[in-house]
């Protein structure tokens, strides 16, 4: 198997093995706690991870993974900077969190800050093991370790959740998760030499992380914005309600960005390498992804009402208009995950952050005005400003490959004309639940299988490029069926070979 389908195997076994623990523990947690509750939870997420997304970035994570040649040394200064600013910025916080809850009305928030700040002190250990293990394409360890922590997050929460620790309880469970992440990776690679302290060649690290962080600081503060927006302008129910469907939107990049998005860098940098056109990577890679993400989405904004009834619950239904608006915005962010990784790839980090600096303080202003009208209304204006950021960005690659508008057409259309397809199966599914003939499990299912149906079917129409992707894995499948069956496969025999 190569590396790169090697790394997306075992990435994608941990991912879909988390989406099912995700699945599970959302539908449990969201009747064990109130919207109110879990906004809580949401805001003191979205304030600690603005900080803590900033000190991994600036301590070069992806700077290990995009240097050619790399000492011991530079690991060690990577560590130190990344350690350095999150005990500070752990501490700062820890020291502010009092003032964060008089500013926002809730002392609730002070206490859960002084929790997860706990998280400063221990995910510095975890992201310098990470990167040097993409660096290398080990993502059966990685996956290993994610997983570890996704696992016991989950059970730490439920379990507080039920005991009566409210809002504490997911907090709890994201510092346990991430204490055994750190642990198991410290074992599963015993050099703890590149833990200790070194300021070696930290220039260079500050140079490059000084546009990575600002990059990543302004995209997280960007993701974070509508709930801390909603917390001071209206109230925890409504951070909760969005939160929760920003969480259900993102279902896809579960299934699939987050999947290869920790490939994508190692990957590009290995073929740019051996002499493969960016430009062309570039096209192949959007047609893909927008041939499962355009249907997805529309998939999802068409069934999401009986979606959230069977696995939410009927107290959760206020968040559907919130994700059918999500889901058309996030129709324009078809290749979002490509951007970072081509820029760094053509040498031009520095455009991350000038193309996040363009797009994201107008977007933030819009939301901002947004969150006077109500939580409908943030959730609207999406439609506005992802397609505007994904724009921004598109012009920025575009100045470095060369690539013209009727290039992204011709990348795309086929995957319109499938997600079409698909959205006029998975209407005919709705249709049948909201007129009561019938039940919503069914409904789904129904609308489940025959939307698959119409994929694979226009997939095949079209000739489409990801049918070729998909024969090799299917016929891996196939043949482990057959194994596991004790089934001999038929071997294809070739007529055009000369007879012996």
């Amino acid at each position: 198997m190569k590396s790169v389908q090697r790394s997306i195997f075992f990435s994608a076994i941990e991912r879909y093995a988390s989406l099912l623990l995700f699945f599970a523990s959302t539908a449990v947690l969201s009747r064990l706690l109130t919207p109110a509750e879990f906004g809580v939870y949401a805001v003191v997420t979205a304030v600690t991870s603005v900080f803590a997304a900033s000190s991994q970035e600036f301590g070069g994570a992806n700077y290990l993974i995009q240097k050619t040649s790399m000492s011991e040394g530079d690991v060690r200064t990577a560590f130190t900077i990344t350690f350095g600013l999150s005990i500070v910025i752990g501490v700062g916080l820890y020291l502010l969190g009092d003032f964060v809850g008089t500013l926002s009305g809730s002392r609730e928030f002070s206490t859960g800050i002084t929790i997860a700040v706990l998280n400063f002190a221990i995910t510095p250990f975890s992201m310098t093991i990470i990167a040097l293990l993409r660096r290398n394409m080990q993502f059966d360890v990685i996956a290993a370790a994610n997983l570890l922590c996704n696992v016991t997050m989950v059970a730490v929460s439920v379990a507080l959740a039920a005991m009566g620790f409210s809002y504490a309880a997911p907090i709890w469970g994201m510092i346990a998760g991430s204490a055994m992440q750190a642990a198991y990776l410290m074992i599963s690679h015993p050099n703890l030499r590149i833990f200790r302290p070194s300021l070696e060649g930290c220039s260079d690290i500050a140079k490059f992380g000084l546009y990575s962080s600002g990059v990543v600081l302004l995209n997280v503060f960007y993701n974070s914005a509508p709930q801390l927006f909603l917390a001071r302008v209206l109230d925890l129910s409504a951070v909760g309600l969005y939160s929760r469907a920003v969480n259900v939107t993102q279902v896809f990049d579960k299934l699939v960005t987050q999947v290869v998005s920790p490939v994508i860098m190692p990957a590009i940098f290995a073929q740019t390498g051996s002499g493969a056109n960016l430009k062309s990577i570039y096209l192949h890679a959007i047609a893909l992804l927008t041939a499962l993400h355009w249907p997805f989405l529309i998939f999802m904004a068409i069934m999401a009402k009986p979606i959230i009834f069977v696995w939410l619950g009927s107290g959760w239904l206020e968040v559907v208009p919130l994700i059918q608006l999500l889901c058309i915005g996030y129709l324009s962010l078809f290749a979002a995950c490509l951007t970072y990784p081509v820029l760094v790839a053509t040498g031009s980090v520095r455009d991350t952050l000038m193309s996040s600096l363009i797009s994201l303080p107008p977007s933030l202003l819009i939301i901002f005005g947004a969150s006077f009208f109500g939580v409908e209304a943030v959730a609207a204006s999406t439609l506005l400003t992802l397609p505007f950021q994904a724009t921004v960005a598109i012009l920025f690659i575009s100045r470095h490959l060369g690539l013209r508008w009727a290039d992204l057409v011709h990348a795309t259309w086929k995957s319109a004309v499938i997600a079409v397809c698909c959205g006029v199966t998975a209407a005919i599914g709705a249709a049948l639940v909201d007129s009561g003939l019938v039940g919503p499990v069914t409904g789904i299912l129904t609308a489940c299988i025959g939307t698959a149906g119409a994929w694979l079917m226009a997939l095949s129409a079209v000739q489409h490029p990801l049918l070729p992707e998909l024969r090799e894995p299917a016929r891996q499948v196939r043949s482990a069926i057959w194994r596991i069956a004790g089934v001999a496969p038929v071997a294809t025999v070739r007529t055009d070979r000369d007879a012996c």
